[in-house]
């Protein structure tokens, strides 16, 4: 079976799955993301010695962060499909000196081996959007969260990509293109505050935010130098026009110019049924 141009929807079959880990600590470590990521958990108003779990937990970013809110009293559980990732979550939770607040399980976030009410928060970060039955994953993380627990999501917006590039044509036909070819839903973040109020969640609230990048950050090169090669391998646009468009990013770099901005959207719920404690 021909794999999904969305690599995250089978890591373990990918070409180096490892290299994969490597992006995701990347990232991870842009001041630029750790002020996103941080920001939307304060937003979520997890607590020390709450019990908390991430789908689709990746290399273990988040949850390494969740686990210095919960404290020593706190718990806090990662669940992903895929092996190496969680083999590698594992590695860096002790290397962290956090393995002993941490657990990194396999599994598939729409069918969630946890009990009703089991846990306190349940987090989803920058995944729903590569979910084709998002309403489903996120109908099993109201399941396992307590009455009156918080369930919180964030995700990028790919339609609220911008990236100042001097044939602005080119640009959009590249990233909304491949956008389109990857994701289940590309514009999955303003879809978060309608799709958790209507599961039935309340004091459903929202926290916009934005990553941005003035500096073309390695990750940030990285990343459209994938969208203009993809762009190519699905015949969106021709090899001299990518070469074109990446030189373009390229001359506002070295001009000190360059300028990327990706919104995020947050968005956090309370379980009917009891309060928070």
């Amino acid at each position: 079976m021909a794999l999904h141009p969305d690599p995250y929807r089978a890591a373990d079959r990918q070409p180096d799955p490892l290299q994969m880990v490597q992006s995701l600590e990347s990232r991870g470590r842009m001041p630029s993301q750790v002020r996103l990521r941080r920001r939307f958990l304060a937003f979520a108003g997890i607590r020390p010695g709450w019990k908390v779990v991430e789908v689709g937990s990746g290399s273990g970013v988040v949850c390494r962060d969740v686990a210095l809110v919960v404290g020593e009293k706190g718990r806090v559980v990662g669940v992903d499909p895929s092996r190496v990732f969680v083999r590698e979550a594992r590695r860096l939770a002790r290397t962290s000196g956090l393995g002993s607040r941490l657990r990194f399980e396999v599994g598939d976030g729409r069918r969630l081996r946890f009990s009703d009410g089991t846990f306190d928060a349940t987090l989803a970060v920058t995944v729903l959007l590569h979910v084709p039955d998002a309403d489903g994953l996120l109908g099993e993380m109201i399941r396992v969260t307590r009455p009156g627990g918080i369930v919180a999501v964030q995700d990028q917006d790919f339609g609220a990509l911008a990236l100042d590039h001097p044939d602005r044509a080119l640009t959009q036909r590249i990233l909304d293109g491949v956008a389109k070819k990857i994701y289940a839903d590309p514009w999955s973040g303003r879809t978060l505050f309608r799709k958790l109020s209507s599961l039935g969640l309340e004091s459903v609230r929202l926290l916009t935010d934005v990553y941005q990048d003035t500096t073309f950050e390695p990750w940030t090169r990285t990343f459209l130098q994938r969208r203009a090669e993809n762009a190519v391998k699905w015949k969106m646009v021709g090899e001299r026009d990518a070469e074109r468009w990446l030189a373009g990013i390229e001359a506002r770099a070295y001009a000190k110019t360059f300028c990327l901005t990706l919104n995020f959207y947050g968005v956090v719920g309370l379980k009917p049924g009891g309060r928070t404690r």
